[in-house]
């Protein structure tokens, strides 16, 4: 009995607990869970990363044996670094809590690192393969760096020795205007300031008020992976990838390499060799310079004695003035010789040549000559008379016959004989009646002269036959009417 007398009240104790309702429950187990674990730092696998309309990051740390929900809150998310990716191994710190509606727990998520060194490289080389499979690596869309630039854009920390030693070594070598863009280059921000002023730099206009940079350099001091891992961002290397204006990259130390050195257009191991390659040494260029104008004086030099030499030569080869004019003259003397005895010589031999045809010439055989062929003219010139003569006649004898033919089938000759033409308004002549309406106008032509008249009636049918009897009706003219 004593055994059962002890069941009864422990039974007895436990029907008579408070009940407590739901919410209670899960308020309570939300104050506990938050109580013990208001702060804790959770390493895993981020899976199935997602972003809400909201603004707000959904996520699962996972491990091989478990999964944890988290969120991170919108205003949480923007500042982060570091962006959840699906495989990423993380170090996420927060605090747990419980969600009544799902009877779930879950972490919020206020901080998130990568889980070591190795984790980072891995993450950096999947990036890398990517970018450089969209071909914002490659080598042909490099542009080449001006020679000399009017103004160099530094985007950099306005704090650090990185842009006094670019200042300093720019100020060494050639003095030349220097615009600098602060940026953060560390920590939450630091990858959209640096993106930004890129951008910012190419959207300035050549001849605005802020002079457009003819190069760029991005540039940051040494550290450890994490500390450069804003210039390893997507958002960075694509803005250097964009960028219209030559891009010096020279982020860490000669040993650190991070992803906007293969986007950009050079790549300086230091700031100060970014410097060095933006700007060459002033005295360098002055020594060219003089160096170039020296060999350009020298070369004229040559030329000129070259073309003396030549000049010479050919000086050598021309005879002398004095005795080309001596010669001519000489010559001139002769030929003013031969002109004035020429005229008498030409008279003389010319006066020669005449006795001697006087000689030869036979007078009477030319007389016998000329009344021959006087006698054989007159001769020609009657018989040429007579044959235009009969010419002439016949041809006016076929021209009177021709005449006369012409005139016998001329129009007029009909109209003569009491017949008429008719024309139409358009002056083309009429030949069948059916043509006519009534009304149309018409010229009727007779021998003596024309009048107009207008045609009235119907036009006989192509069907009408003439009647056939011994008189015969008398001629109409169309559109004259009948005078019987």
């Amino acid at each position: 009995m004593s055994d059962t007398a002890n069941e009864i009240p422990d039974a007895f104790a436990a029907h008579n607990a408070p009940a407590l309702s739901v919410s209670e429950v899960s308020a309570a187990l939300k104050r506990t869970i938050e109580d013990a674990f208001g702060f804790v730092r959770v390493r895993g696998e981020i899976s199935q990363p997602k972003v809400a309309s909201s603004g707000h990051c959904y996520l699962r740390l996972k491990d091989e044996n478990a999964n944890l929900d988290a969120i991170i809150w919108r205003g949480t998310y923007s500042k982060l670094g570091l962006k959840p990716e699906e495989g990423m191994e993380v170090i996420v710190s927060g605090r747990l809590t419980t969600y009544p509606g799902r009877s779930s727990y879950q972490l919020i998520v206020e901080a998130m690192e990568l889980a070591g060194q190795g984790a980072l490289l891995k993450l950096l080389e999947e990036r890398r393969r990517k970018l450089a499979a969209e071909g914002l690596f490659d080598e042909a869309r490099k542009k080449p760096l001006p020679a000399l630039p009017v103004c160099i854009g530094v985007v950099t920390s306005p704090t650090g020795a990185v842009i006094r030693d670019i200042l300093h070594r720019i100020a060494d070598r050639f003095p030349r205007r220097v615009l600098l863009w602060p940026v953060k280059v560390q920590g939450d921000g630091a990858a959209a300031e640096v993106a930004a002023a890129i951008a910012g730099f190419n959207a300035l206009k050549p001849d605005g008020a802020i002079p457009r940079p003819d190069v760029i350099i991005v540039a940051r001091g040494g550290g450890s992976l994490e500390d450069l891992w804003a210039f390893n961002e997507e958002i960075v290397v694509r803005a250097a990838a964009a960028s219209g204006i030559p891009l010096i990259a020279a982020v860490g130390h000669e040993t650190d390499w991070t992803l906007i050195d293969h986007a950009a257009d050079r790549r300086a191991p230091t700031p100060t060799a970014a410097a060095e390659m933006a700007v060459p040494v002033r005295l360098e260029q002055l020594a060219r310079a003089a160096q170039f104008g020296g060999r350009l004086t020298q070369a004229i030099t040559r030329y000129l004695d070259e073309g003396r030499i030549h000049l010479q030569g050919l000086v050598r080869g021309i005879p002398r003035l004095d005795m080309i004019v001596a010669q001519k003259t000489q010559d001139l003397d002769g030929l003013a010789e031969r002109l004035a005895q020429g005229p008498q010589k030409l008279i003389q031999r010319r006066r020669e040549d005449l006795v001697a045809l006087g000689a030869r010439l036979n007078l009477d055989r030319f007389r016998q000559d000329l009344t021959r062929t006087d006698r054989d003219l007159k001769v020609s010139a009657e018989r040429l008379a007579n044959a235009a003569k009969r010419f002439f006649a016949d041809t006016g004898t076929r021209v009177t016959t021709m005449t006369a033919r012409l005139e016998s089938v001329s129009p007029r000759r009909v109209l003569e004989r009491g017949y008429a033409m008719v024309w139409d308004a358009a002056g083309s002549p009429v030949t069948l009646a059916k043509g006519i309406a009534t009304g149309d106008s018409l010229k009727v032509e007779f021998a003596d002269g024309s009048i107009g008249v207008t045609a009235t009636g119907a036009a006989p049918t192509s069907a009408a036959k003439p009647a056939r009897s011994g008189t015969k009706r008398p001629r109409e003219v169309p559109g004259q009417g009948s005078l019987l």
